[in-house]
């Protein structure tokens, strides 16, 4: 589905996104959930996002250009990989700043079709999140659930906290957002988020 992937730009504003109409899918998630990994994933690129053991190394807006098997031009496409929220480390002016980097992209942004937001399914859900995917609502932003790191759990214990996940925004939903459940390692899901991918683009043209 992917026939090459190669990095762009990085940009630290909104205004800097490269100009143009192609289709643009965005991923974020918090610091150290395993993003530039499933990028690389995804792409088929072991380095083309840089991984790190040290959390919220992203701190631009990057835009990789894609291209896929085909030679129409809703073949190419940018996937975008956006800084982390969360980090604690960060100081306050600069967590501000990645704030303000981050909301002008997803609320200015046309070209994005769809945000991935990523998700560790260790961990029970996590207040930033849940508030995140309040905002992402009350702003008409589309988006879907990316459930990262699901080899580190059996499969019956990853099932449990998915559920355990939608559960919750069940409280505050009435339709849940597409989810998705991932793993780096074993590329588990790679099919299924570029296929939803590709859903999205061929729909454009249905249009």
């Amino acid at each position: 589905m992917i026939k090459s992937a190669e990095y762009f730009i990085s940009s630290a504003r909104v205004e800097q996104c490269p100009g143009g109409n192609l289709p643009e899918f965005a991923f974020i998630g918090r610091s150290n959930v395993g993003k530039s990994s499933l990028i690389n994933m995804l792409t088929g690129r072991a380095g083309l996002a840089k991984t790190s053991a040290t959390p919220g190394k992203t701190v631009l807006i990057n835009h990789f250009l894609i291209k896929g098997q085909g030679a129409a031009p809703k073949d190419t496409w940018y996937l975008v990989d956006l800084p982390g929220y969360g980090y604690a480390r960060r100081g306050m002016k600069q967590r501000d700043e990645l704030q303000r980097m981050i909301s002008g992209y997803i609320l200015r942004r046309e070209q994005m079709l769809n945000l991935f937001l990523l998700i560790d399914i260790r961990h029970e859900p996590q207040r930033i999140d849940l508030e995140f995917i309040e905002w992402l609502g009350e702003n008409g932003i589309p988006f879907s659930i990316v459930f990262t790191k699901a080899d580190k759990l059996s499969k019956g214990k990853a099932a449990g906290n998915v559920k355990r996940y939608l559960d919750e925004l069940t409280k505050q939903w009435e339709e849940l957002p597409p989810h998705f459940v991932t793993s780096s390692e074993t590329r588990l899901g790679r099919e299924e988020v570029l296929g939803y991918i590709e859903e999205i683009i061929a729909s454009l043209g249905a249009e």
